[in-house]
């Protein structure tokens, strides 16, 4: 009976001690610990804002520059910019460099740049007004490879735009 006990604890203490719980690569037990969190931004554009999108790429295009790519985090900040806005019944470029700096942050923009308009009636008159606007032109035709919008209206049914280009 002691010989059936000894072989039986021996077989567990084997199967124990000389197996083990294993992942099938190094990578499995470090992804725990590599987890990032993101967040997917998602916006939806306006007819308007799409216009103005457009209307922007075609100008690029036309001077031969890269089409710009709408990015729902630079619309996202765009509209937050238009509600502050319109809370205030101005139009500015206030907080600027704090909302450049969180898109460096978030979204890895290396430059910024920012044009903002007011009582504009149709995408096509925001843009005219843009480039016949040296820096707002500027910003236009600048080196960026993201852009976002935003058109809100006040109370009164005015619009406010807020247009953000980065490059990454």
């Amino acid at each position: 009976m002691k010989k059936i006990t000894l072989t039986g604890f021996m077989l567990i203490f084997c199967a124990v001690f000389l197996t083990s719980c294993s992942k099938d690569n190094l990578e499995d037990e470090v992804t725990a610990y590599n987890q990032v969190v993101t967040k997917k931004a998602e916006y939806q554009y306006t007819a308007m804002e799409v216009e103005v999108l457009e209307d922007l790429n075609i100008y690029r295009k036309a001077l031969g520059l890269n089409e710009l790519k709408p990015l729902a985090e630079l619309s996202l900040e765009s509209e937050d910019h238009n509600e502050y806005m319109i809370a205030k019944g101005s139009v500015s470029h206030e907080n600027f460099s704090q909302r450049a700096s969180y898109l460096m942050n978030e979204v890895g923009a290396q430059t910024v740049s920012e044009n903002v308009a007011f009582g504009y009636r149709t995408a096509d008159a925001v843009v005219n007004a843009w480039l016949k606007s040296k820096g707002h032109k500027e910003n236009i035709e600048g080196s960026h490879t993201h852009f976002g919008i935003s058109v809100r209206q006040d109370a009164d049914g005015k619009n406010y735009f807020t247009n953000i280009f980065i490059k990454k």
